[in-house]
């Protein structure tokens, strides 16, 4: 079962992605969530809704189903694209998404107290990082001196 980094814990992942065996509720990619469920339905009728976003996947469309979503994944496909940080400012603060948002795909430590301060809660790391190393490296930083959309990490405290 993979693990994950979420809420500053390192916990098994309850979720599926597209074409993994298994049980949890399912991660739909955003082509799926579009074709299947109407945004006009009582989020009491549906399952669980987690869906998975690309980097060139465009917001608006989503925006009617997140009230929906427990689990929006945000996949970056290689090291160095910073489009999935841009991204989760913008469904936290311009969407108010306020549901688990993970980070997914070529996700490294070194990158975590940036995208925790971006909105991120959840991480589900690159197949060479250790989801332990990478808790140690989060709790690295305890100041931030900007605003932030993050939910992990708080801005500096004036005395």
């Amino acid at each position: 079962m993979r693990q994950i980094l979420r809420q500053r814990e390192v916990t098994p992942d309850r979720w599926r992605y597209p074409g993994e065996e298994g049980h949890g509720p399912l991660v739909h990619t955003l082509a799926e969530l579009l074709a299947a469920a109407p945004p006009s339905l009582n989020p009491r009728d549906l399952p669980e809704l987690g869906v998975r976003i690309g980097p060139t996947d465009e917001l608006p469309p989503l925006q009617a189903y997140l009230p929906y979503l427990a689990l929006i994944v945000v996949q970056f496909e290689k090291n160095g694209d910073g489009r999935g940080f841009s991204q989760a400012q913008l469904l936290r603060q311009r969407y108010g998404y306020g549901g688990e948002l993970r980070a997914s795909g070529a996700v490294k430590r070194d990158h975590l107290f940036l995208l925790a301060r971006c909105g991120f809660d959840g991480f589900d790391f690159d197949a060479t990082e250790d989801p332990n190393a990478a808790l140690a490296c989060l709790q690295r930083f305890s100041v931030a001196y900007q605003p932030s959309s993050g939910l992990l990490v708080q801005p500096r405290q004036r005395a």
